[in-house]
Formats: C-alpha cells, structure tokens, sequence
C-alpha cells in the first residue's frame, strides 16, 4: 500500500523510490544532444515524459504498476535534464518531441502510448499533433497548450521542496552539475514562451486524449483543461481529487488508476 506525501516532505527528503532494474538502457544521439532512456518489463509500449526540471527518477511510483500490468515502460530524460545532455540551442518543446522519436526509433517501436506530465505532456501532445502514426494516445496530466492556461506563479512550501529535490537530482545526476540556476532559466524561458497551439490545431488531433489535472493544480488553470477537453476531438477531462500538479508523487495510487484506466480503453 502506497502512503501520500501531499506535501513532498518524502520526495524532498528521498526523492521518488528508485527505478526498478531495467532491461535495456543508454544514450541515444539527436540534434545535438544525448538522450538517455531505460526499458522496463515487456508488452505494449508506454512511454513516460516527465516534467520541466525533473527526471526519469520522478516516475518511481508509476513504472512498477504499469510494468505488473503486462506493459513494457520506457521512460526517457528530456534534453539537458537529469542523464540527457544539451547544446547551446534553446530548449523547445518540437525538439523534444524530435528527441523521444530518435528513442523510439532506436528500440524500433512503431507506436507507443504516451503518459505525459506537465511538459511531458506538451512534448506528447505535439508528437500526437505531428506523428499520429507513432501514438495511441496521449495522458495529458498537468500542461497548457497556450499562455493563457498558465495561472500566475505564486511560491508554496511543496513547490520549495519540489525545486528543492530538482536541484539536488540535478547536482547528482547531470554532466554539468554546476549549470543547475542557467538551466532553470532557459527551461522557464520555454515555459513562458511555448506553447502556443491555436483552436484549430487543437482541434485536428486524431489520437485517444484524457486532458487531466489535479483539483489543487499550483500552475494551470482549470478552465483551460476545460478548454483543451472541449476542444480536442473525443477528448475526456478527468480532474483527480486532492491533489495538485504533483500527483504522481502525492498520491500515486490514485494517480495510477487513471493512467490505467486509460490505457486499457485505447489498448
């Protein structure tokens, strides 16, 4: 029985439980940087974003639930965060999207399904906008896909030890240990610059979409899943109670069962 951290009081102090052992691991090369991604179990294939600042590491909760559930879990560090490198390009979330097709290529995956937090989820929805081919589906948890659906940043306790354990994930695990403030700058630069989907665009994604995000979400504003729900063909809104823009790690049963859920419907 998982327990909750709604405060990220564990997650600050320990981080997510540690990944399990995985069958394959590495680096791939694309557009400038080395991308790193692990495999897990064996099925149909699921692949894990996470969020801006973050790592694989942050999915400890969720690989083992979908590896017992007969799926084999690839989870991949987004450019210039934990093991992934980075050039001296801007971040962008279209080059990330470019990044997880290299990882999909190189494991020779066709089409996987796509759990997405935060800008995970931006970066698998563009996938599922610009390669509907390689997606089943995208769990949208947590993202906006223009300004307007960003609420304003006001600081909390659990976003401190959020970014607290970010850094400290970052100092241990990146090849410029030391860049942790010019990182945070230019991931925050992306953030407040991109998204920037339209109506239309939106409108034209085919893949099976659940738009999710906790009833306390600290960033996004409700109205917006509202919208990108009402917006995205056959999409479904799922709002999960008690948590916020950190589910995964406050309460991962919960969060769990959603992306379950989803996923045996698209399967």
């Amino acid at each position: 029985m998982q327990g909750t951290d709604d405060e990220l009081v564990m997650f600050e102090r320990d981080g997510a439980p540690p990944l399990p052992a995985s069958t394959a691991e590495g680096f791939v090369a694309n557009d400038g940087a080395r991308i790193w991604y692990a495999v897990h179990g064996a099925g149909p294939a699921v692949i894990l974003l996470h969020g801006g600042l973050g790592n694989a590491g942050n999915w400890g909760y969720q690989v083992p639930a979908l590896v017992q559930s007969g799926r084999m879990v690839v989870v991949v560090d987004s450019r210039g965060h934990g093991h992934s490198t980075r050039d001296a390009v801007p971040f962008g979330y279209a080059r990330m999207a470019g990044d997880v097709l290299s990882v999909m290529d190189h494991l020779g995956l066709e089409t996987a399904s796509f759990v997405g937090w935060s800008d995970g989820a931006c970066t698998a929805l563009i996938l599922a906008d610009k390669h509907p081919q390689r997606v089943s589906g995208v769990f949208f948890f947590a993202c906006n896909m223009d300004p307007s659906g960003a609420l304003p940043f006001k600081p909390t306790p659990v976003i401190d030890r959020c970014f607290s354990r970010h850094r400290q994930d970052y100092q241990a695990l990146s090849a410029t240990p030391h860049d942790f403030e010019t990182f945070v700058a230019d991931v925050s630069h992306m953030m407040e610059s991109e998204p920037n989907y339209s109506a239309e665009q939106l409108a034209g994604i085919k893949v099976p979409v659940a738009v999710v995000i906790g009833e306390n979400d600290e960033f996004i504003r409700r109205d917006h899943a509202d919208y990108l729900a009402r917006t995205i063909p056959g999409a479904e809104l799922v709002v999960l109670p008690g948590v916020s823009h950190f589910a995964p790690l406050q309460r991962p049963e919960l969060f769990n069962r959603a992306v379950l859920d989803f996923l045996d419907r698209i399967d």
